[in-house]
């Protein structure tokens, strides 16, 4: 109900205030003063190198991490004051590993077994399961162990168990590993209808193309600090974030970064922009 009423608002119905955290032991914080808002109807790429603190920011959004210090809230109401279980049915999260996430006897098991957790009715239960099964391409394996499917095929039993109960924020920590592109395409259409349906969707990925494709907001993690917080077309190769996150770009920022640099002003095709460059050096 309150997502509901957040949402008619386009209230930030998940928030984080100047979070930081330091794993017990540890000399140094993994997240220093993160302050970031999400709005129903959104999706947002968080990007940056390994260590930049992406997947402890993702512990903190469903409560499996609590903040050293700063709060997060959703829908107004500070976490620490729910229990994981009770943050689980608003804020469904596909982890990094799926190995650390899939444990039932069979792919279908997988699947119900969030719905029979949250209540949902036997005879919706099973519709749910075929739907999302069907959608990530997993039908043939509804019987099967899902210790026997392939790393990328448990990455997408793991998108399929979230999805199938339709939380309010669908948080994705590094979907399209393993993924071809056929996949790549799917889990992207899940992101748009999430976002169509008013969800919220948050994404960590290292994949900037998939970034660029499907989402609206960029940003930029690098150090355990937010070093850029932007829309996606204003995300490119110029920004000084770029490096400062030690970011790799894609081959069509390199393109565009080449063609602003020799000044190329027509459509990209490489035979016109060969012939352009030519020209340039050799006059």
């Amino acid at each position: 109900m309150c997502y509901r009423l957040f949402r008619e608002r386009r209230s930030n119905v998940l928030e984080l205030e100047a979070v930081s955290y330091r794993y017990p032991g540890s000399d140094r914080e993994a997240l220093r003063n993160v302050s970031l808002k999400f709005t129903p109807k959104s999706s947002t790429a968080i990007v940056g190198p390994n260590g930049a603190g992406k997947s402890t920011l993702v512990r903190l959004m469903n409560g499996l991490l609590r903040p050293s210090s700063g709060r997060v809230l959703l829908c107004g109401v500070d976490t620490a004051k729910k229990s994981v279980a009770e943050l689980a049915r608003r804020v469904g999260v596909v982890f990094q590993n799926p190995n650390h996430q899939i444990f039932a006897g069979s792919v279908r098991e997988e699947v119900a077994f969030a719905l029979k957790n949250f209540g949902f009715p036997e005879d919706e239960v099973g519709h749910r399961v075929s739907s999302a099964l069907e959608r990530l391409g997993l039908s043939r394996y509804a019987e099967s162990s899902p210790f026997m499917l392939s790393s990328g095929e448990k990455k997408r039993l793991t998108i399929a168990s979230v999805i199938a109960y339709e939380p309010d924020i669908l948080v994705f920590d590094e979907p399209t590993v393993g993924q071809d592109h056929h996949n790549k395409a799917i889990i992207g259409g899940i992101v748009s209808e999430f976002v169509r349906s008013g969800k919220c969707v948050v994404s960590v990925t290292h994949d900037i193309d998939f970034a660029l494709n499907y989402f609206e907001r960029v940003v930029v993690l690098s150090e355990g600090v937010v070093r850029a917080d932007l829309g996606v077309s204003e995300f490119g190769l110029d920004g000084s974030f770029m490096r400062d996150a030690n970011l790799v770009p894609t081959e069509a920022m390199f393109l565009k970064e080449l063609m602003r640099i020799v000044e190329f002003k027509g459509v990209y095709e490489p035979g016109a922009l060969a012939e352009h460059i030519a020209r340039r050096i050799c006059g």
